[in-house]
């Protein structure tokens, strides 16, 4: 939201203060040295007593929840009565310390401190080494009120020359935000608007710090936008806190964002493998739903979960959670046939509720939908008529929803995509007596949790994985999420990529997409270059809306790129799974911005179109049918993955695939494990798994974890030695076409290079 009308000047109508000087500095908490700042900054200069008695005055508490993350709250009037939900923030001693001097007070956490200027001008700045990190400075912090009378809490914080600014949720514009206006509000606007499904109020910056705004409500920030050298963000309230997390490089910023906020579960092993729709509005009985399984299955096409989408219940009945009876006679038996086909199932829910549906009056009756102030059921027909919310604030209504869920998952279910979530009104009374502003974008986190809550208790932590569309701060505790609404064109898959590369540098580990889109029906060039993209993700999904997405749809070769790339992420599981587990224990990304692995390299700071797949994988799509593709390589000796050609960078590269191929490349350095299955997701990784070498310098030493072993390789000179913790399983070295295959039980082997 914008306050100022430029440099000078006020709006109409908005009235501001700011913080101008520091009337005193008190140290709070256990120990001498005090845990936390309590500030009074009145906005206007004391001169003389009299000026004590006006204000406002802005009270600011500097606190750490954690080493090396320094939170400010804002308050103006301290008086409001608190109302939920906030996010969940956690704490572990920050060994906080707090130091004096005539000009300062600094409050120190690991290697931030955050200093304020007791003397002189309003001046707050975050440090680490020594070096300013961004500050808030005159006319930054502000008790803002428009033309309208509503009272907002401002702050801005200095952006340094070139500093670049990412993240604020799955955003489907620029990578880069510097020159963004950006709304922190959930809406189900699809993928090419600059609306979002998943609106998180945190920005990573290349400059060795991110900013994780605590409000779960609406955030506006201007990203350069309204001071092009600041990051502005307001809420309206009367309390704003705000946190500093210092990295210095991106992923140690992620890795205490989400220590913050929460890591990603881990999804299960068979959840990294292909999965099939019936798409949206398509015809389809378990006749439909057979022919395409043994289709895949004719074809050698891998698939390992099958999902069924909307119409799986009765038209006007979402959510009602009873299998359509005309079409779906037997959905015990059919489950049961398609387990035994070695499948695991998804269904398609909301949190919705349409007034034909059974559960409309029994939700009403108990009390668990959503009501307007005057009591009665919150309802509109824009989804499904006469439609209302379940309300998750009340444990008895989650409970009801979670028992509907326990149902299908008694006959057979294995998990759910979680559609939706998105379109929660303000006009309306929670159970909790929650703000109707803080809960519009935090709906999606209480309805997300209870279905993988649910999951966990009946299939087990290891088990548990939904398919979410809404989310916002802390819901990648919840995997894995897809991109939503998107058109089937090559504009869409780009704007795709750059939704979940956004995600990833908002704490989220795992994501998805339709491969191929989702409105309309691609092109065959769109779907197979789809397919590449898709594989080559975290998760992998065919669905779309009005027509199906099996491959022999579109042409026979479609098969063959689906067969060829299902194998390759199939073979690459011993890989794929330590980038998953690094993002359940770090928070790192599986599919990564380039500027995540190459924070040095300013080649990569606006890089879009292409993207690291876990740390040594460089994926470039390719979007166009003739396979002209532009990409950008780091420094090194870079190896194609497909074919072994090489290349040196850092440099621009050009080239042209086929659809039997996509820029795929390996990092020098890099030792990839290779699996010995490639029919399956879910297999023994070390059993018999390859290791392969590229460009590994004299003297190397890699280690590379697979499964429950450990591999150690080694260069010594011109040989490639390895080791096992495990030797008593068959494994193999490989670089370039030599290859050398250990005997069980030797736990070591040598491969002569030449």
């Amino acid at each position: 939201m914008k306050f100022t009308d430029g440099y000078w000047l006020l709006r109409e109508g908005v009235t501001a203060a700011h913080p101008v000087e520091v009337l005193d500095v008190t140290a709070l908490g256990d120990g001498s040295s005090g845990r936390s700042l309590e500030i009074h900054a009145p906005t206007q200069p004391i001169r003389h007593r009299g000026d004590l008695l006006k204000g406002p005055v802005v009270t600011i508490s500097a606190h750490a929840p954690m080493p090396g993350v320094i939170g400010l709250t804002l308050t103006h009037f301290a008086g409001e009565q608190p109302r939920g939900p906030r996010f969940e923030v956690r704490t572990e001693d920050a060994g906080t310390q707090v130091s004096y001097d005539d000009d300062t007070a600094t409050l120190t956490a690991g290697d931030l401190s955050v200093r304020v200027a007791r003397k002189g001008d309003w001046r707050v700045d975050f440090l680490a080494g020594g070096r300013v990190l961004t500050s808030s400075g005159s006319k930054g912090m502000g008790i803002m009120r428009d033309a309208s009378g509503a009272h907002y809490l401002r702050e801005q914080l200095g952006l340094g020359v070139g500093t670049a600014v990412y993240g604020l949720g799955e955003r489907f514009g620029p990578l880069v935000k510097n020159g963004q206006v950006v709304d922190i509000w959930n809406a189900d606007g699809g993928t090419s608007s600059e609306q979002a499904y998943k609106n998180v109020p945190f920005y990573l910056t290349d400059a060795g710090y991110g900013v994780f705004v605590d409000h779960p409500g609406k955030v506006s920030f201007e990203v350069g936008s309204e001071n092009v050298s600041r990051v502005q963000f307001s809420v309206e309230a009367q309390e704003l806190t705000y946190y500093v997390i210092h990295g210095p490089d991106p992923k140690e910023i992620l890795r205490k964002y989400t220590a913050l906020t929460g890591r990603p579960a881990l999804p299960p092993a068979w959840s990294f493998g292909l999965w099939l729709s019936t798409s949206f509005t398509t015809s389809y009985d378990e006749k439909t739903v057979t022919s395409f399984i043994d289709g895949m299955r004719e074809r050698e096409l891998p698939l390992s979960v099958f999902h069924f989408d909307c119409f799986w219940m009765r038209e006007f009945n979402w959510c009602d959670f009873e299998w359509d009876p005309r079409v779906f006679p037997d959905p015990e038996g059919m489950l049961a046939r398609l387990h035994d086909k070695d499948l695991k199932v998804c269904v398609w829910i909301n949190p919705y509720i349409a007034q034909r549906s059974p559960l409309f009056a029994e939700g009403k009756a108990l009390g668990h939908l959503l009501r307007r102030p005057d009591g009665s059921v919150w309802q509109w027909d824009l989804w499904q008529p006469g439609m209302a919310l379940v309300d998750f604030t009340s444990p008895a209504a989650r409970e009801w929803y979670a028992a509907k869920l326990e149902a299908l998952l008694e006959q057979g279910v294995d998990c759910f995509k979680t559609d939706f979530g998105e379109r929660v009104p303000t006009d309306v009374a929670w159970a909790d007596g929650s703000d109707p502003e803080r809960m519009h974008n935090y709906y999606t986190h209480l309805y997300n949790q209870t279905v993988f809550d649910v999951l966990k208790k009946h299939r087990g932590e290891e088990e548990a994985v939904v398919f979410a569309r809404s989310a916002t701060g802390g819901s990648q505790q919840f995997p894995v999420h897809w991109g939503g609404d998107c058109e089937s064109s090559y504009e869409a898959m780009a704007e795709s990529l750059r939704g979940g590369l956004s995600l990833g540098l908002s704490g989220f580990g795992f994501w998805s997409h339709d491969i191929g889109g989702f409105e309309g029906t691609p092109s065959p060039g769109v779907f197979k270059r789809w397919i590449a993209f898709g594989l080559l993700s975290s998760h992998s999904r065919l669905h779309g809306s009005s027509s199906y997405r099996v491959p022999w749809l579109f042409d026979e070769e479609s098969v063959d790129v689906l067969r060829l790339f299902t194998r390759l992420k199939l073979g690459l599981m011993p890989y794929l799974h330590q980038a998953a587990r690094t993002a359940h224990t770090e928070g790192t990304p599986m599919m990564r911005a380039m500027v995540l692995e190459f924070p040095d390299d300013p080649g990569c700071t606006h890089l879009e179109r292409q993207y690291m797949l876990g740390p040594d994988l460089l994926v470039a799509p390719v979007f166009s049918d003739e396979g002209d593709v532009t990409y950008y390589v780091p420094e090194g000796t870079w190896t194609h993955y497909l074919g072994g050609r090489t290349v040196t960078g850092p440099r621009w590269v050009r080239e042209t695939h086929g659809f039997d191929s996509v820029p795929l490349l390996v990092r020098p350095g890099a030792v990839i494990p290779v699996g010995a299955v490639e029919d399956r997701p879910d297999y023994d990784y070390a059993d018999g798994v390859t290791l392969r070498a590229y460009e590994l310098a004299r003297g190397a030493r890699v280690e590379v974890p697979v499964g429950d072993v450990t591999f150690t390789v080694v260069r010594e000179g011109d040989t490639l030695r390895a080791t096992s913790s495990d030797p008593s399983a068959p494994w193999a070295l490989a670089a370039g076409d030599r290859t050398a295959r250990a005997e069980a039980g030797t736990g070591f082997l040598t491969l002569e290079l030449g």
